[in-house]
């Protein structure tokens, strides 16, 4: 079975990790946290970083930091991770959907600007599978509304938009860490900030509301959402290895566009480039052209051993969605419609050229015989 992802880890990032050992930095407070911390921030152009335990708990420490008002609207894009709706719902305040370009897969200005209500408070923004947001102009319409800017980076580690790096627009910014992160510690996640205040509010928030001088007395029911030193360790040295990471995928991701170059009738293939940002392909995704053929293809792949993955389902659409956050009057066409006929195939070290032929050749297999119809 060729997966859609599988990680390699480098013998620098093993020693990484042994040497931490080695030094029993092993736990959440351990130096090897404060020296990762410290390499996320100026990779991200940032002043502070908060690591913690995974992607969806930066997201609700950073919205929970921004001190919402119950109720306040969040815009999110519904072609997102369910991770966004989540951290909106759980910090008691209210979702309100936009929709995506259809080509770029990222919400725009235009999108947001289109729901924008005198209830708006904030904007949760993301980049999504290897494209930057329009996130230039969307910091600037928050900057001139008085919104708060989240900003999900967790699948734009290295990525720039107008030559500005991703995960330096927020007025909070999360991270992710998970297997198939250009930057990976297993499991993981960080909140990026230029304020010294939310960065110690976040500090306080991840860690029990531990204080001086009364330790164990808290004002705050706050969580426990620390990394361990043995996870920093590999975070470090897997920032050392970030641009060979995205090389590898970018090359992949060009090889995949000339294999389906000639089939772009039936199959809409990510952009290379938007404006000045070329696409770093965190994953490669697929929208079909033609309706009710993306879950024949995954099942046609899969039985001739490639594994797949479908897009993200609207959040709109989600089961889990209360009854008095579902969009009744938006269009959310693109969302649905991509959430509807999109997938995303193997790239990453784990595949040669040669696999990424056969993948293709599959593809085109199942578009030629089954959409096409040749004898």
């Amino acid at each position: 079975m060729i997966k859609v992802f599988e990680p390699r880890l480098s013998t620098k990032d093993k020693l990484s990790v042994l040497s931490s050992l080695n030094k029993s930095n092993i736990s959440g407070s351990s130096e090897e946290v404060l020296k990762f911390e410290s390499h996320l921030a100026r990779t991200f152009d940032r002043k502070f970083a908060v690591a913690l335990t995974n992607g969806t708990t930066a997201l609700e420490v950073a919205v929970k930091s921004l001190d919402f008002n119950e109720g306040d609207e969040i815009i999110v894009p519904s072609f997102t991770i369910i991770s966004c709706l989540s951290a909106i719902i759980r910090n008691g305040l209210t979702p309100v959907f936009c929709d995506v370009d259809p080509i770029t897969w990222n919400m725009n200005i235009d999108n947001v600007k289109r729901v924008t209500t005198k209830k708006t408070k904030g904007v949760l923004m993301v980049h999504t599978y290897g494209l930057p947001a329009d996130a230039t102009n969307i910091k600037n319409f928050c900057d001139d509304n008085n919104l708060k800017l989240i900003e999900d980076t967790a699948e734009a580690h290295g990525q720039l938009e107008k030559r500005k790096k991703c995960g330096s627009f927020g007025d909070v910014s999360t991270l992710s860490f998970y297997a198939n992160k250009h930057i990976t510690t297993g499991e993981g996640g960080a909140v990026l900030t230029d304020s010294q205040e939310l960065y110690d509010l976040m500090k306080q928030i991840i860690n029990l509301d531990f204080k001086e001088p009364n330790r164990f007395n808290h004002k705050n029911l706050y969580w426990n959402y620390r990394i361990s030193g043995i996870q920093a360790s590999l975070g470090i040295s897997q920032i050392n290895s970030l641009n060979k990471t995205i090389n590898l995928k970018i090359k992949q991701g060009e090889a995949y566009n000339q294999l389906f170059k000639s089939h772009t009738d039936f199959l809409q293939i990510p952009l290379s480039n938007v404006n000045e940002s070329k696409n770093h392909y965190w994953v490669y995704g697929l929208v079909l052209k033609k309706q009710n053929h993306r879950d024949k293809l995954m099942k046609y792949l899969f039985e001739n051993d490639i594994q797949t993955r479908q897009f993200f389902w609207p959040l709109h659409m989600q089961d889990s969605l209360p009854k008095k956050y579902r969009s009744i009057n938006e269009n959310l066409s693109s969302a649905e419609y991509i959430g509807e006929n999109g997938l995303y195939i193997p790239i990453g070290p784990h595949l040669n050229l040669s696999k990424q032929k056969y993948v293709a050749k599959q593809i085109i297999n199942y578009i030629d015989y089954s959409i096409v119809g040749k004898e």
